[in-house]
């Protein structure tokens, strides 16, 4: 059988989403392909969605005149990107988020960056409230195309111990 997927019938398979408890080792990297340019659409839309209307993302002519040169994409853009290239890898099975932490953003991203993200699983415990779940933790880093780190974080997230159980009842 193929990584990533699942046999579900003689020559039949289905992409696997997300990894359970015990396919999450301590120490394990995954690196997250395929990268993601960001591209002047994400900048405007996502930054008019979340109300920041911080000239240094928006405004060509006043961003021409910063240490930049150009509008600056908003940073709660990078991280949503950034996280969401790991979900289908690690927590595509997610119960729920528990949270996020020492968010750093530590290069500036630019309309025309393509970012790629690396996770490395830090931790993980079976939860006391839920036995049928595990919790977590994870480091994420974000990198541009030349390698520069642009943001790195910890997150924390509830996945099925018995992730075979919960794609079949999801079809998953």
């Amino acid at each position: 059988m193929p990584n990533g997927y699942r046999r579900i019938a003689d020559g039949r398979y289905r992409e696997v989403v997300g990894l359970g408890y015990h396919e999450l080792p301590e120490g394990m990297v995954i690196e997250h392909r395929p990268g993601r340019t960001v591209t002047e659409t994400d900048n405007v839309l996502m930054t008019t969605l979340g109300g920041n209307d911080a000239p240094i993302h928006t405004d060509a002519r006043y961003s021409s005149l910063t240490e930049w040169g150009r509008p600056l994409v908003c940073s709660s853009i990078t991280l949503h990107l950034v996280g969401g290239m790991t979900v289908r890898s690690t927590s595509g099975l997610t119960l729920a988020n528990l949270g996020f932490e020492e968010i750093r953003f530590t290069h500036p991203v630019f309309v025309g960056d393509t970012l790629y993200a690396e996770t490395q699983i830090t931790g993980r415990r079976l939860s006391k409230s839920r036995p049928d779940t595990g919790i977590v933790t994870c480091r994420t880093t974000g990198h541009n195309q030349h390698g520069a780190e642009v943001v790195i974080f910890t997150r924390s997230f509830f996945v099925p111990v018995d992730a075979d159980a919960a794609r079949d009842a999801t079809n998953y």
